[in-house]
């Protein structure tokens, strides 16, 4: 391709799924691109094959099914062209309703696509600097969650934060609506327990008199057979096995839960079960345990489970956790992760296109922006992609510049909101119906029904 000024390229850095797309997509557009990826030359300690869009641990794509958030996703892209998920379906392999992949053949023709492309350039470089590409002209920053030390240190210094963030277990999520409320009660710690000068009756009417809206703790409280047959399955479970790597940076703060109840039968319940300064409502007396779930997004529709940072398999928290009062029926949006992981403070950095605030140059794709998950990183390589390429083309009139903002009803535009709206709690969120404003009308109670009604609505989007 020669020598050309970097103001008629968009440069991409990382040639995973996020950065892969998005050369696609704009190269679709006859805007040249210039992709930056370190492999073969340098590898992160995951990583072992040469090809972009590598694919590691899982091959699945997950489920195929519109009823199921990922399955949405997946429609919502392909009617966008998405050539990720064109290539994926190409090279399924039997699986079910879920989409797995040869991952192999996967990587080797995503690969191919982008080589053949005369308008992509790919330079297998690490990239060491990134202020002077993006005096120069649009950046897209797509290197990962295992990003490499020289690289996010400079991915530091221009979003003007001190570090990146790394989290070494995160708390499983769930769905408010499947939290039985029979059980499970609002309140914050001493604020909802029985004042001694109330009566019973009195103390009841005041719970019930209490703003829920304004509060963001849901409580689930634990006699003492429940908390110890939850706490002997919760030792005998399953657990994820961690790379060495990773195995280094877990630490004391950041303690699976899991680990603390081997330490001892009371470990819990003087730690994130304690019951101290909340009643049972139905019992007006204080629990032997007690787990609190706190809300997890704006529209209050989704919680996570206090200190509940875990390294089970995804299949035994299910089974495990649903043995607390209260999530015997619970619908998990997000289970517990315990690995390395670099992502950015995106609530405060990106808007609803993954462009920085600070620069309008620079964008952000993939896991580094604290979506989770394959067809996640996809979703977010298309929309940086989408958004750098009208900002190219209106470069030489700023002030009407488009943006592409994708409807919150859709997963691809939930999932944009939800990385870059204000959250204290931030932590990294794949697909799933509980970020998705609740439809209209009179609440749909069987989940099947109400997940086919909220598909159906995204797609009416793309029409």
């Amino acid at each position: 391709m020669g020598e050309q000024n970097m103001k008629d390229y968009i440069t991409i850095i990382g040639g995973g799924l996020a950065g892969s797309e998005s050369a696609y997509q704009i190269a679709k557009k006859r805007i040249k691109v210039r992709l930056y990826e370190m492999k073969p030359e340098k590898f992160s300690p995951a990583h072992s094959n040469k090809n972009l869009a590598e694919i590691v641990c899982s091959n699945s794509f997950k489920s195929n099914l519109l009823t199921n958030a990922c399955g949405l996703l997946k429609e919502e892209l392909r009617k966008l062209d998405s050539l990720l998920i064109r290539i994926a379906d190409e090279t399924k392999v039997p699986a079910g309703q879920a989409l797995a992949v040869d991952r192999e053949e996967f990587s080797r023709r995503v690969t191919e696509e982008l080589e053949n492309n005369p308008l992509i350039e790919i330079i297998n470089k690490e990239v060491t600097s990134i202020e002077e590409m993006a005096k120069e002209g649009i950046v897209i920053i797509a290197t990962g969650p295992l990003t490499s030390e020289i690289l996010a240190k400079e991915i530091s210094k221009i979003t003007g934060e001190d570090k990146l963030y790394f989290y070494d277990a995160a708390a499983p999520i769930v769905e408010k609506d499947s939290i039985n409320f029979e059980i499970a009660f609002f309140g914050d710690r001493y604020s909802q327990e029985k004042k001694k000068d109330e009566s019973i009756e009195e103390w009841k009417e005041r719970l019930k008199k209490q703003d829920k809206e304004e509060q963001s703790y849901i409580n689930l409280p634990m006699n003492q057979e429940e908390y110890e047959k939850f706490c002997k399955e919760l030792i005998e479970a399953e657990v994820v096995t961690l790379h060495e790597f990773e195995k280094r940076e877990i630490f004391e703060g950041c303690m699976p839960i899991e680990i603390m109840a081997k330490r001892g039968l009371d470990t819990l319940r003087f730690g994130p079960l304690k019951p101290v300064g909340f009643d049972d409502p139905r019992t007006g007396r204080r629990p032997y345990a007690l787990v609190q779930l706190r809300q997890d997004d704006k529209q209050a529709s989704i919680y996570n489970l206090v200190g509940f940072q875990t390294n089970l398999k995804f299949g035994e928290q299910k089974r495990v956790f649903s043995l607390i009062p209260g999530l015997e029926n619970a619908e998990f949006v997000k289970y517990g992760v315990m690995h390395r992981n670099t992502y950015i403070n995106s609530t405060k950095l990106l808007d609803e296109t993954y462009n920085l605030k600070s620069n309008p140059n620079i964008y952000f794709a993939g896991q580094i922006t604290g979506v989770e998950g394959y067809v996640e990183s996809i979703s977010s390589g298309m929309v940086s992609a989408l958004n750098a390429i009208e900002a190219f083309m209106k470069k030489d009139k700023k002030s009407q510049k488009n943006k592409i903002i994708f409807s919150e009803n859709t997963i691809i535009g939930a999932l944009a909101k939800y990385i870059s709206t204000p959250n204290e709690k931030f932590q990294p969120m794949n697909a799933n119906f509980g970020i998705l404003p609740s439809l209209e009308g009179k609440k749909i109670k069987d989940k099947k029904q109400r997940y086919q009604k909220l598909a159906k609505r995204s797609l009416l989007e793309f029409k």
